[in-house]
């Protein structure tokens, strides 16, 4: 499939630039990452996870950004609670959002690592215990369904949570996410 430099823009999502990602080292999309971030922990709303992914996280503002501020991180999307959709890659280029995780490619029947190289990461605002919102499922099945018709190695059994890649680091999307919810809306 031959790109131009905006291809990969959801045209449904806020844009923001963020400068954390790089080309992907082939055209490979194949699976779906899902997370879920709070900034400050267990706290929603606020420009904190827009700031963390452009490195401009006031680490004075909050006891736990000094310890994160450091960081260069990306994801691809997140969806707020009450639905918006911002995006700081573009779907074609590599955000960094996987970190040290493995995979076992259900296809190619081998463990792989390096999982930015092919993934897009979509981080839902939240966290382990509060339930997601109705609105977020609908704009997550929303890109879901845009990212599986755009790339064809990606389908529903190429869609996973951050703590099942990095299950010893890693909780989310956590137990108030509602798998069984999103795969049924996605077949609606």
């Amino acid at each position: 499939m031959k790109s131009t430099a905006f291809d990969g823009q959801w045209p449904n999502a806020r844009q923001m630039a963020s400068p954390n990602c790089d080309q992907r080292p082939n055209s490979e999309v194949s699976l779906l990452l899902i997370h879920a971030i709070s900034l400050p922990p267990g706290q929603f709303s606020g420009d904190a996870i827009e700031a963390l992914f452009t490195n401009q996280l006031n680490s004075a503002e909050h006891p736990f950004f000094a310890e994160i501020a450091h960081l260069r991180v990306s994801a691809h999307f997140l969806i707020r609670r009450d639905g918006e959709c911002l995006q700081f890659v573009d779907t074609d280029h590599r955000a960094w959002h996987a970190g040290r995780s493995c995979w076992l490619d259900p296809y190619q029947k081998a463990w792989r690592t390096a999982l930015n190289d092919f993934s897009v990461g979509i981080e839902l605002e939240g966290d382990d215990v509060t339930p997601f919102t109705k609105a977020q499922y609908q704009r997550l099945v929303a890109v879901t369904q845009w990212l599986i018709a755009r790339y064809p190695q990606l389908d529903k059994s190429r869609i996973t949570g951050h703590a099942h890649v990095a299950p010893l680091r890693k909780t989310d999307p956590g137990p108030a996410f509602d798998w069984a919810y999103y795969y049924q809306q996605l077949d609606a």
